[in-house]
């Protein structure tokens, strides 16, 4: 097996991997209720994509003391 006769510089290894990092994710505002979602997702809140409902959305039920 091979192995390297010189070590790496650090600028060389950091040169490698300027293109490992992650990109944050575009967020786009949703038509009907004006909330952020992701591009060509079904909104999470209301359940519409592209005009039409598609997933019907539960709401959620507030706890009684």
């Amino acid at each position: 097996m091979a192995l390297p006769k010189r070590r790496h510089s650090k600028t060389r290894r950091n040169k490698r991997r300027t293109h490992d990092g992650l990109d944050k994710p575009n967020f786009a505002v949703c038509p009907q209720c004006k909330q952020p979602k992701l591009s060509h997702r079904v909104c999470p809140y209301c359940g519409y994509y592209k005009g039409k409902q598609v997933v019907e959305i539960k709401q959620k039920k507030k706890k009684q003391r």
